[in-house]
């Protein structure tokens, strides 16, 4: 289905027109080099003309060197166009230059544009992080699943949906989330969302307005920071300790906030567990400021040898907590499924943003993963994973510790799938990490979750993805990157 508009009134022949649109459609880049096209047949059926111009201009094209013929493989387009016919046509057919000087885009994407990717996030070498065990993942199980959905699809599955997500699976959410999490709540208050960063991104866009204030952990989640960023917060950081978010500093630093950012269960990056006497001291800030919890139980469930720890949600009696969760970290990030827990008077509000975002979510695979959920898959492979990960994080923490306990502390290393290691005073984690994934080494600077700069650097390393003989390896490699930073081989 080609977009080629035929005017039979045109001074210039059909066969001709059809000719002069392959032609600039080629040279433009718009049909690319081996590229399909429809037959004569098919073409001169939907320019509703007759077969003979089509031909012709097909003829023309072949002549030149604009089209090929394959046996069995129908027309394609040359993989070797004449350069002097590029040269000829590019100008004139492609004369779109951007000029030089800035073009006006809004603040928020010139802030976004600043960002810089870090070669860390480009290495799937040892320690990168957000990676689970994909090849541990049971994809037998999901197979039939997904080919059980879709072999008899119903109209619910096809048509469209509801903003909130598909129903079944709002439901399965909802009853894991009471029986594993404690969280309050019924299925039409669950949206599903695609991962955890959107229903951020809904939360500041439906909740904060333009330079209000929320409080972000430090260190924390970079996600949070561009979540709350886009939307022209005002990001107050406020210090984590072994207790999780200290809501005295928040208090000192900006009482009148509209939101706070937590990951109560398992702070990010830090690994903490926020202590019962926080959680009621930012339950009642957010009561009597009437300002918003926004809770990211981003891995709770892979908590290694104790059950997963209670939600904030469950805590909350003024209805002041949204929740946020994600299958990305238990199951796989390409599944891009999350879900977010809303109290009830602003299910309305979230809807109506969601429509107007991407109206709602892909159903087949909410389907997969209700079936999944309620068929006990999902709680199995959890555990599992639970005992996988408490093992790789025993060997990682071994290695770290017999080779690197003079330069690298290890920081709280009992849950998820990753930890965090201090480097020494004067080591900066930006230039390590570089070098590190310079030698196939993923490793996450500290810095890069902080708003201001850390007292101390660190490395954040992920152990999900990374089996025993790779920890080993990736310490070593390691080891060998500190070395090269400090000049010197006296750290062994």
């Amino acid at each position: 289905m080609l977009p080629i508009t035929l005017d039979p009134a045109s001074e210039h022949p059909l066969y001709r027109q059809v000719y002069d649109w392959f032609q600039r459609a080629i040279v433009s880049g718009q049909l690319r080099a081996g590229q399909r096209v429809p037959s004569t047949r098919t073409l001169a059926i939907e320019l509703s003309v007759s077969r003979i111009p089509v031909l012709q201009a097909f003829d023309q094209l072949k002549a030149e060197g604009y089209l090929q013929t394959f046996v069995g493989a129908g027309t394609r387009v040359s993989s070797s166009i004449p350069q002097e016919t590029l040269g000829r046509s590019g100008r004139s057919i492609h004369p779109s230059i951007v000029r030089q000087g800035s073009r006006r885009i809004s603040r928020a994407s010139a802030r976004s544009k600043r960002a810089i990717r870090e070669p860390y996030l480009d290495s799937y070498g040892a320690f990168r992080m957000h990676l689970p065990a994909l090849d541990q993942f049971p994809i037998e199980i999901w197979s039939r699943l997904v080919t059980r959905n879709a072999r008899k699809p119903t109209n619910e599955t096809m048509a469209y949906g509801s903003q909130m997500g598909y129903g079944p699976f709002r439901e399965a959410i909802a009853q894991y989330l009471r029986v594993v999490r404690g969280v309050r709540c019924e299925p039409r208050q669950v949206m599903v969302v695609s991962g955890s960063q959107q229903a951020l991104s809904l939360s500041a866009r439906i909740l904060l307005n333009p330079g209000e204030a929320v409080w972000i952990e430090e260190p924390g989640y970079p996600g949070a920071h561009q979540a709350f960023g886009a939307a022209e917060c005002r990001l107050i950081p406020v210090p984590v300790d072994a207790e999780g978010l200290d809501v005295e500093q928040g208090l000192r630093r900006c009482r009148s906030a509209r939101a706070a950012y937590v990951t109560p269960s398992h702070q990010y990056p830090l690994g903490a567990t926020m202590s019962v006497t926080r959680r009621m001291q930012l339950l009642t800030w957010a009561s009597q400021r009437g300002a918003w919890i926004i809770e990211d139980d981003y891995d709770s469930e892979l908590r290694q040898g104790i059950r997963p720890i209670a939600a904030l949600q469950g805590l909350d009696s003024d209805a002041r907590v949204i929740y946020v969760g994600t299958f990305s970290k238990a199951l796989f990030p390409a599944l891009r499924i999350g879900y977010v827990v809303v109290p009830t008077d602003l299910i309305h509000a979230f809807a109506t943003a969601r429509d107007a975002m991407d109206i709602f979510p892909p159903i087949l695979s909410q389907a997969v993963l209700a079936d999944f959920l309620q068929e006990g898959h999902f709680a199995r492979h959890i555990r599992r994973m639970r005992l996988l990960y408490a093992e790789r994080c025993s060997v990682l923490v071994e290695a770290l510790h017999s080779q690197m306990k003079n330069v690298l502390e290890v920081v709280n290393g009992e849950a998820g799938m990753h930890l965090v290691g201090l480097l020494g005073a004067g080591l900066k984690d930006v230039a390590i990490s570089r070098r590190a994934a310079h030698n196939g080494i993923s490793a996450m600077p500290l810095s890069s979750c902080c708003l201001q700069r850390p007292p101390r650097g660190g490395l954040v390393l992920g152990y999900g993805a990374t089996d025993r003989v790779q920890i080993q390896l990736g310490v070593r490699k390691l080891m060998l990157t500190l070395e090269g930073a400090m000049g010197t081989t006296a750290l062994r």
